[in-house]
């Protein structure tokens, strides 16, 4: 496939050449005030750590305590400053590949909170180890990674929310292990919430895979919150007498899954039924949970030599004969957690995988597989013992294996420290590498996303320098938190690209020499290579702007224009023609914010303006013989009048995709007509065409930004329907006439064969082609319904 690339840009930066002094102030500022250093953070600090951070400083340097000092308010709004950008996953990348200058158009850091609220209210949960503090870029993997969630979504500034906070941390603790306790502060998470329909606070919802998200809306004791939790965790605790216990025992050895079994007899402590239940959910896919009551079951409890309540742990193919023989684990606790740390302790390890037979298994089957150093990597934790159950689903065996046993193959595979990866089940040549968190959440949809999708670790070997296919390929480094969110929508895309391009990851921190070659310069660097050809990927880290980028290279809506094609196609444009031309520099932060909604604007555009870019660090003399001043410098050339060169600077605030095409589409000539009392009685009710009217009030701010959706719809059924506008300020009566009630209102007013109705048909829609497509499917409608009437009466 072919590609062609384009630029764009956002606010306003200026050319360096007028500003090289202020330019090189700011530089040494930026450098003596880094950010991460500000905030006294590693670059690769995650968002909590960065959250705690600050409000370390906060309550340190915050102006109300340090009224006597006349810098206390600089000083303040400098780490502000800092946590905004680092606390954002967009404005961190910015910030991590052009410094200062890439968020020229960002104003965060201006204002702050006082005191009391950092002190109370800010980061209610950063401190509580049992629950997870869950932002944007790993909700989703979470929840739908197969274990059981209890999320509590809060705003920092909600009165009950606090109110919860202690009760919270109780059931956190209480359910450790049984369920994912969770917390999303909406405050910083505002979009996640959004999306999630959060809008009172705090919300409380059960996320389990499979299964609808559950809204809680009992009272708020730690009683009534583990009750409610308690019916999802669908584990089952088995009542075991003479007649199933043996059976249970022997088929142990078969399912692999040993019983955990609580004997209660009359002397001694039993577990609860609750703490039972508990161990069931810990424990689930793991081992079996049952109990038996020695009451009735006397002579069995005899012959196992139980006299008191106790509870054992058996392991598959445990003979009941010799409790030793059979390693039967005998547990002296009523505690739940320190049963479960004793069992998970006795439970296999995962299989080590030999250097003979790696190639082969990988090649049958798909894989998660841990690559330790020697027998005393400590890489593993009991907890992941969890994987096989959890990956079952998806046909992923867990294993490890020891890169001391073979040097050789684990160079092969860029592997030098411990770690994890995932191979496909196409050998050792199909595989990525995790570089997410070591939890148990994280991996498990690792795993999942990475075998359903086409992303592969790649390194010298098989880095697509000259591959007459086209990659994607994302330089990034592990320790670099926006570089791991970029993986899963990595993941995402090429799942729906599949066949046409593809992907793979590169780590700089291995590979330097490589990435040097390419010219890396931050993290991460998304490049798509076509041959010869290389594109920059400079959107957002969503699956979907990546899907937007590579098909605007396979189609390209804008136009990269040199002096010469601007001369010809723009200053020589055709008499009806319309230009939009973006006059940008690479360097300019605001002008890469802009570049993929100015291309997804040209593609909204496309047939009715034609939109093109230039690059002033490439044209320089150029831009300044067009009096271009600063960047982005957004120009419309209308339609040819006595003026050759007349054009139009866009001013407005908002320069994301809608706002510009409405700017754009005001400058197009109306096709819709303007109606009057008489000529809507006319031409619509009494005329023979199809009519669509846009009834409108010229001070309604709805029908101001309707207005360009409805000249769209206009020229996309010229020739079917025709369209007209009614003003309701100047033509009250007719409006009234029509029912019209609120503004913009529109209707149609279908010819079949008889005076129209002067109410007409409403239609529910403010989208031109939604409308469009309306007015077909009803046109084609009359038309079948003519054609039956016709061979009817014939």
């Amino acid at each position: 496939m072919e590609f062609l690339a384009s630029k764009g840009d956002y606010v306003r930066c200026f050319k360096r050449p007028l500003l090289l002094v202020l330019v090189c102030v700011i530089v040494l500022v930026c450098t003596d005030q880094d950010y991460y250093s500000l905030l006294g953070v590693s670059k690769e600090a995650s968002s909590r750590e960065i959250r705690q951070a600050f409000k370390k400083l906060a309550l340190k340097l915050h102006p109300d305590k340090n009224q006597n000092d006349p810098n206390a308010h600089e000083n303040f709004l400098k780490i502000n400053r800092a946590y905004e950008v680092l606390k954002d996953e967009d404005l961190r990348k910015k910030y991590d590949k052009y410094g200062e200058k890439g968020l020229e158009d960002q104003q965060q850091g201006g204002r702050y909170e006082s005191w009391h609220f950092y002190r109370y209210d800010f980061g209610i949960y950063d401190d509580d180890p049992e629950i997870i503090t869950l932002d944007r870029g790993e909700f989703d993997a979470a929840v739908n990674s197969g274990e059981l969630w209890f999320v509590n979504f809060y705003s920092p500034r909600c009165s009950h929310c606090h109110d919860l906070a202690p009760t919270w941390r109780e059931f956190a603790k209480e359910l450790d292990g049984v369920i994912r306790i969770g917390a999303v502060n909406c405050g910083d998470n505002r979009m996640l919430c959004r999306i999630k329909g959060i809008n009172s606070y705090p919300s409380l919802y059960i996320f389990k895979t499979g299964m609808q998200p559950v809204k809680y809306y009992g009272d708020r004791s730690k009683e009534s919150l583990k009750n409610f939790a308690m019916q999802y965790v669908t584990s089952t605790v088995t009542e075991l007498w003479a007649g199933n216990f043996v059976n249970a025992i022997e088929t142990s050895f078969a399912s692999g899954v040993g019983w955990l079994i609580t004997f209660c007899a009359e002397r001694g402590d039993c577990l609860s039924y609750q703490t039972r239940l508990k161990l069931a959910g810990m424990l689930e896919g793991l081992v079996n949970v049952g109990w038996m009551d020695c009451g009735t079951q006397g002579e069995l409890c005899d012959n196992l030599d139980v006299s008191s309540s106790t509870t054992a742990y058996f392991p598959p193919g445990a003979t009941i004969n010799n409790k030793e023989k059979g390693g039967v684990l005998f547990l002296n606790t009523l505690d739940a957690r320190e049963i479960y740390q004793e069992v998970m302790q006795h439970l296999p390890d995962f299989e080590i995988i030999s250097a003979a037979s790696l190639e082969d298994r990988l090649a049958h089957h798909r894989w998660l597989l841990f690559f330790q150093f020697g027998e005393g990597d400590k890489s593993n934790v009991q907890e992941f013992k969890k994987l096989k159950f959890l990956l079952k689903d998806e046909h992923i065996q867990v294993g490890k294996f020891d890169c001391l046993s073979s040097p050789t193959i684990c160079n092969k595979l860029y592997v030098y420290q411990p770690c994890l990866a995932v191979f496909k089940g196409k050998g050792t040549g199909d595989y990525e590498i995790h570089h997410g968190k070591k939890i148990l959440y994280d991996i498990v949809a690792f795993a999942k996303e990475s075998v359903n999708s086409h992303v592969i670790t790649l390194g010298p070997q098989n880095f697509p320098d000259k591959d007459k296919e086209p990659w994607l390929v994302d330089f990034f480094a592990p320790w670099c938190p926006p570089c791991r969110a970029l993986l899963p929508e990595l993941r995402k895309a090429s799942k729906h690209l599949y066949g046409q391009l593809k992907f793979g990851t590169l780590d700089c921190t291995v590979h330097e020499g490589l990435c040097n070659m390419h010219n890396i310069r931050a993290y991460p660097t998304t490049v798509v290579f076509n041959q010869s050809d290389v594109h920059e990927y400079e959107g957002h880290h969503s699956a979907e702007q990546i899907l937007e980028f590579i098909e605007d290279l396979r189609n390209p809506s804008v136009v990269s224009l040199t002096p010469e094609t601007f001369a010809e196609l723009v200053q020589r444009r055709k008499r009806e023609e319309i230009w939009m031309v973006d006059f940008y520099a690479p360097w300019c932060g605001p002008c890469q914010a802009l570049m993929p909604e100015w291309k997804k604007m040209a593609r909204m555009l496309n047939g009715l303006i034609s939109v093109g870019s230039v690059d002033c660090q490439k044209y320089y003399s150029f831009c300044h013989q067009e009096n271009v001043r600063g960047y982005p410098e957004i120009r419309l050339f209308p339609q040819k009048s006595n003026t050759a060169n007349q054009y139009y600077s866009y001013n407005g605030w908002h320069r994301d995709a809608y706002s510009l095409r409405g700017w754009a589409l005001g400058y197009l000539p109306q096709v819709s007509v303007d109606l009057t009392p008489q000529s809507f009685t006319e031409k619509v009710l009494n005329g023979k065409d199809h009519w669509v009217i846009d009834f409108y009030a010229p001070w309604c701010g709805p029908c101001q930004n309707f207005a360009p959706e409805f000249e769209m719809l206009a020229r996309a059924i010229k020739g079917k329907v025709k369209a007209g506008k009614v003003d309701c300020q100047a033509y009250g009566q007719t409006c009234q006439t029509a029912d019209i009630r609120a503004y913009p209102t529109v209707k149609f007013y279908p010819y079949q064969g008889t005076k129209k109705s002067v109410l007409g048909e409403y239609i529910d829609s403010r989208d031109a082609k939604g409308i469009a497509d309306l007015l077909n499917e009803k046109l084609e409608g009359m038309e079948n319904k003519g054609k039956r009437k016709k061979s009817r009466n014939k």
